[in-house]
């Protein structure tokens, strides 16, 4: 479905009046102030004039109206439908969700630290929309959490794509570009590339997987206890603290004569005490389920203790034969078969073959950016790295059918998205191949066109967005917990970095009319 279409499907919204807020006091003196608030004014007409905002509260009333017929449905009730009030009220709600995000993301400060930060702030209380005459009402840091789960990955791309549109609209019949800039956004060319987006892991070493699962099932272990459900056992600490002696003895063992012969021996002291530690998670974790009402905890609280546990003694016994093929056995296994992380199943190893950067180990990301810089597509890749060609096919459809309404007229890419299906691929849709080719003497025939070269001299920019991109708006790891919320925050990271970009492009001067004398 085209995006206008999807989102006059959408529900309306309800007019709201503007809050009359408090004065800024100008601040003279610092040019880095005034830049910051030069930006953030301008993000905030931006997402007013584009409709992003708009487009954003819509969607965020759909899906709420979505979820109140699923839990009708299954109470077997009539749905609720909002009064005005109450969607005014949540129309509020989610506009501060957006704008507490951006701001957050803009300042790269994690929840409690932007949190007090807002407190502090009245450039940043008007942004969000939360400063006011009487009284100022900040979010803590949980509801700032929240903010980030307002709308899934798929609702967030209709945003940006919203954004995209009224950036790359011309001007109208008086002449002026709908969000006002001096030139609308060329979207026909488009450039590749990949990169791998680490997550927030330890460094995979076979025997501190044992030690992390070891460390959750206790604290786990002990959070059921304090509740009184108990299972005749030594203390839980006890447990630690040879765990973390083993850990001591195994990082000191490499330094000693015979230091393979001990990595093996307390190995095998760390297998043999997780399977006790384990038996001991399991009985407390079938205690806790079956007797859960006599405690304080909610039916949710319980659960998140249940499922913790259940993760990691599913995952331990290939933790234990993995560390146990490496270190005792002193075999080989195939990255396909490496357990990573324990929390982070989908986590791969990325070989990426650069100075200070061997191996990664993370999510593999495409960004996609037009000639301005704007990323018009991405994807974060589930599980292992996949072929630079493969995620081209996948990109093209994607800005096809759910783009901005232009169809790119040019691709860019290095030569690890060359191959003859894509080349057949572009040639069908009728886009001009600027994919460096992988045989030599085709890249020094195709580097005689001008628009080839021109194109390919380009694409090192590409290089440089996506470092921006990573270190300035995802942040050097992902933070985020399991791949949906992980694709989320690329989603919202997107967003954030397109708003901050077309902020800093020039805008079309204002014509002031001046009457005849």
């Amino acid at each position: 479905m085209p995006l206008q279409e999807f989102l006059d499907s959408l529900p309306v919204l309800v007019p709201q009046q503007e809050v009359l807020q408090p004065y800024i006091p100008t601040v003279v003196g610092n040019v880095d102030y005034r830049e910051w608030k030069k930006t953030l004014e301008r993000m905030d007409e931006i997402l007013r004039l584009g409709k992003a905002e708009e487009s954003f509260l819509r969607l965020s009333l759909a899906r709420r109206e979505e979820r109140e017929r699923t839990l009708a449905a299954a109470e077997d009730r009539p749905a609720h439908q909002l009064t005005p009030v109450e969607q005014a009220s949540f129309q509020q709600r989610s506009s501060r969700a957006l704008r507490c995000h951006l701001a957050r993301t803009l300042t790269g400060e994690g929840f409690r630290p932007f949190a007090r930060r807002l407190a502090e702030s009245p450039l940043l209380q008007r942004f969000c929309q939360l400063s006011s005459l009487d009284q100022v009402r900040i979010p803590g840091k949980s509801e700032l959490q929240r903010y980030t789960e307002w709308l899934p990955e798929e609702d967030l791309r209709k945003v940006v794509d919203t954004l995209l549109t009224a950036a790359a609209c011309p001007g109208g019949a008086e002449g002026r570009q709908m969000i006002e800039l001096q030139e609308p956004l060329d979207l026909e060319a488009y450039f590749l590339d990949t990169t791998c987006v680490k997550l927030n892991i330890h460094f995979p070493v076979d025997w501190v997987l044992l030690r992390d699962a070891m460390r959750t099932l206790m604290k786990a272990t002990i959070l059921i206890r304090k509740r009184g459900l108990k299972v005749r056992m030594e203390e839980p600490e006890r447990f630690l603290r040879r765990m973390n002696r083993l850990c001591i003895e195994m990082t000191h063992s490499r330094r000693k004569k015979d230091g393979k012969r001990l990595r093996k021996a307390t190995l095998r002291g760390m297998k043999k005490l997780s399977k006790v530690i384990a038996g001991h998670a399991q009985r407390h974790r079938d205690l806790l389920e079956q007797c859960w009402t006599e405690t304080d905890l909610t039916q949710g609280q319980a659960q998140q203790i249940i499922d913790r546990i259940e993760v990691i003694l599913e995952r331990l016994p290939y933790a234990i034969r993995q560390a146990h093929e490496r270190i005792i056995g002193e075999r080989r296994v195939l990255n396909e078969e490496k357990i990573l992380s324990l929390y982070e199943g989908h986590a791969a190893v990325y070989v990426r073959g650069k100075a200070g950067a061997e191996v990664e180990f993370g999510s593999q990301l495409l960004l996609g950016e037009n000639q301005a810089g704007l990323i018009v597509d991405w994807e974060l890749v589930l599980g292992h790295p996949q072929a630079d060609t493969k995620l081209l096919g996948r990109s093209l459809e994607r800005l096809l059918e759910n783009g901005a309404g232009q169809k790119p007229q040019s691709v860019t890419g290095d030569r690890g998205f060359d191959s003859q299906a894509n080349r057949r691929l572009l040639e069908e849709e009728r886009i001009f191949n600027a994919i460096c080719p992988k045989s030599p003497q085709e890249l020094r025939r195709r580097m005689k066109e001008q628009r080839f070269a021109d194109l390919q001299q380009r694409r090192s920019q590409t290089e440089a967005r996506v470092a921006i991109f990573k270190n300035c708006f995802l942040g050097s790891r992902l933070l985020s917990k399991g791949h949906s919320r992980q694709k989320r925050q690329v989603a919202w990271a997107v967003l954030t970095h397109n708003l901050w970009l077309i902020a800093r492009l020039e805008r079309q001067e204002r014509r002031v009319l001046r009457k005849a004398g």
